[in-house]
């Protein structure tokens, strides 16, 4: 499949991506459908997923993360670097967020694209 070769180009560039929820599932690596089993299995008690590239040599933090609220709408957020490049937006739709997720799991320009996304960072900045 041409997005599952794309991302072992990818991590072959001395990355690993990593794949962690709410209950402590941990996968390395994970496939497009291993993405999409873990968002489709969040819920109370595992209600959040996060996807972090881990790069060799590297002390900045780059991941997308989701949280599945109580009002059964999606916040997802991204960070890419530093504090000051963190953004989020919220969404109702499962598959606009697995889309995303997808999208930066492998690189994509456009997987920003139909969402509003609000620069959080200071609430991060020391």
């Amino acid at each position: 499949m041409l997005i599952e070769g794309y991302v072992r180009a990818v991590l072959e560039d001395h990355s690993m991506l990593i794949a962690t929820d709410e209950a402590g599932r941990v996968v390395k690596r994970p496939s497009k459908l291993t993405i999409s089993r873990m968002l489709a299995n969040l819920q109370r008690g595992n209600a959040h997923l996060i996807l972090d590239r881990v790069e060799e040599g590297m002390e900045v933090s780059r991941y997308v993360q989701v949280l599945l609220r109580d009002d059964n709408t999606y916040q997802l957020e991204f960070r890419d670097g530093v504090a000051a490049e963190h953004f989020q937006t919220r969404t109702i739709s499962q598959e606009k967020v697995l889309t995303a997720m997808l999208g930066w799991m492998v690189g994509t320009s456009d997987w920003k694209h139909g969402f509003m996304w609000n620069n959080i960072g200071s609430q991060f900045e020391t």
